[in-house]
């Protein structure tokens, strides 16, 4: 087993066996080699420090990344959720507001209809009261001028009565005989004559009247219909207006938890490697020397013993 606090050149030829002399040449390159190996294996450990400071730096970074990224989904997620909240309620109230505005002008159009309604029945009374008024007006002036015609007619009878008994009378007792009896018939013939004109008078002034009657009967119908046609419809008040309702919340799912970023490991090298290659290459070194047999010495030349 190597000791430490020995030189490790002489426990390896100690452990080898060897016991020889070696041209300083080789004891340089034999110690630099065992020199470089304790370099390396102190290169070596420095290195693996620094591997693993490194890591532990980088799984800090993750660890650090890791939070940040919850903490910002976390304060997201309560933001989006108040929002939403926010938004929901003001969407409902304004949805109540637009119902009550919406069921006060309803309320206001009917209130109209009705009003406008009322005084359509109230013209209405008013033109069939004076369609009634002009009718009645109307027939009494027809009836007044029929019964004119009928007073004209009777006094014309009258006159002809009268001029028909003098005729007959001047007839009855100027002439005798046959010529008396002429014009006796004469004059009933035109009493007859006088007769059916009086009375075709009276048939056409008739039909004349009954006519008059019933244009006007038309026409009262007929501005009865108009002023009917004029007649609003009876308005009718609209259902209620369906008032707004709270629709069902959204479902909010948090987010995952992000986890650390894995890191992968340092990667370590054995400083062990390096001082064994060192000793492995010295102890080399002095087993060539050992084959190629001593030199000869010259006076210039210093002779290393190793025992």
């Amino acid at each position: 087993m190597f000791n430490p606090k020995e030189n490790l050149l002489d426990q390896q030829l100690a452990v080898s066996g060897l016991e020889m002399q070696i041209d300083p040449f080789t004891a340089i390159s034999a110690g630099a080699s065992i020199i470089g190996g304790i370099f390396g294996s102190r290169s070596a450990s420095k290195q693996n420090k620094e591997a693993k400071k490194a890591q532990k730096k980088q799984q800090e970074l993750a660890n650090k990344q890791a939070k940040i990224t919850n903490e910002y989904n976390r304060v997201s997620f309560e933001a989006e959720k108040k929002d939403y909240f926010a938004a929901r309620e003001f969407q409902y109230e304004t949805a109540v507001k637009q119902w009550q505005y919406d069921t006060e002008i309803q309320d206001y159009r009917y209130l109209q209809d009705v009003k406008g309604y009322s005084t359509s029945v109230e013209n209405y009374g008013q033109q069939t009261m004076f369609n009634n008024v002009a009718y009645q007006a109307a027939k009494e002036s027809n009836q007044a001028s029929y019964n004119e015609a009928l007073a004209a007619n009777a006094f014309e009878g009258e006159t002809m009565l009268v001029e028909n008994l003098e005729a007959a009378g001047r007839a009855a007792l100027g002439q005798a005989g046959v010529s008396r009896g002429k014009a006796m018939q004469a004059l009933a013939a035109k009493q007859g004559r006088d007769l059916a004109v009086l009375r075709a008078s009276m048939s056409s002034q008739t039909q004349e009247f009954l006519r008059g009657m019933s244009d006007l009967a038309i026409q009262k119908y007929g501005a009865d219909m108009q002023a009917k046609a004029s007649l609003m419809m009876r308005p009718d008040r609209l259902p209620e207006l369906m008032a707004p309702e709270m629709g069902p919340a959204r479902t909010f799912v948090e987010p995952a938890e992000v986890l650390p970023g894995a890191v992968p490991p340092a990667q370590r090298v054995n400083p062990l490697m390096p001082l064994i290659g060192g000793i492995s290459g010295a102890a080399g070194m002095l087993a060539n020397n050992r084959f190629s047999g001593p030199k000869p010495q010259t006076s210039n030349s210093p002779r290393v013993q190793i025992n």
